[in-house]
């Protein structure tokens, strides 16, 4: 059977006002909670650092090892320093930090000792639409002869500080 041009125009028409309306209907399905209320949702993750409280601790082998970033509640888009403190002498250090859920990049971050066994460093963070951005730290050093990795999680832009 062969279409007319006014009938053919007319079932593009639909199709196009079909695809708008799918379209406008999943944005209001995705968009349909304030930023705001999305965080509040969100049950308090505990293995996250809490700054706040203080040093977030990780332990390998007889080493303890303490990071703390200040400010404490890690805002983007802003300037923050971070101190690294270990109970053992510990070289090598090398620091990164990337996004746990979402790559964000790899932002390297250059540790100088300010004094025995502690380590300071500075770095920016972008933000992230999402509301709810967690970010990893990765930690390698040589301690006893061997390389180790530490992996510490804290939360950006955490108001519950």
């Amino acid at each position: 059977m062969l279409l007319t041009q006014p009938k053919r125009l007319k079932i593009v028409h639909k199709i196009i006002q079909i695809f708008i309306l799918t379209i406008f209907l999943m944005f209001l399905v995705t968009c349909d909670k304030p930023k705001t209320q999305e965080k509040d949702d969100l049950a308090i993750d505990t293995s996250l650092c809490q700054f706040s409280a203080g040093e977030c601790y990780k332990k390998v082998a007889d080493l303890q090892v303490g990071l703390l970033i200040d400010p404490v509640n890690t805002p983007s888009e802003k300037p923050l320093i971070v101190t690294l403190n270990s109970n053992q002498a510990i070289t090598n250090i090398s620091m990164r930090i990337e996004g746990r859920d979402m790559f964000m990049g790899i932002i390297p971050v250059s540790l100088s000792e300010i004094k025995d066994n502690t380590y300071q460093g500075s770095l920016i963070f972008g933000s992230c639409s999402s509301n709810y951005m967690v970010w990893r730290v990765f930690i390698s050093f040589d301690y006893q002869k061997q390389t180790r990795t530490l992996i510490y999680d804290f939360l950006a832009d955490n108001d519950n500080q």
